[in-house]
């Protein structure tokens, strides 16, 4: 089963804080929804080229996810 993309505003989600910064709220684009599953694609890492620099995202035995530099 393919997972379809979804979108959802990043300064509504509900794992942020909003406690606030002071900083008047700027306007947000929606950003892409996607499943674990869908990037690793059955491995355990995967690599990110982002600005240059190599990343790799992990998923643990735990079901949690690291990214490292």
């Amino acid at each position: 089963m393919t997972a379809t993309p979804n979108t959802f505003t990043v300064l509504s989600h509900p794992s942020l804080d909003h406690s606030g910064g002071g900083r008047a709220a700027e306007a947000v684009r929606p950003a892409a929804l996607l499943e674990s599953a869908e990037l690793l694609k059955g491995s355990k890492a995967v690599g990110i080229l982002h600005n240059g620099s190599l990343y790799r995202l992990q998923a643990t035995k735990l079901g949690k996810l690291i990214l490292t530099k």
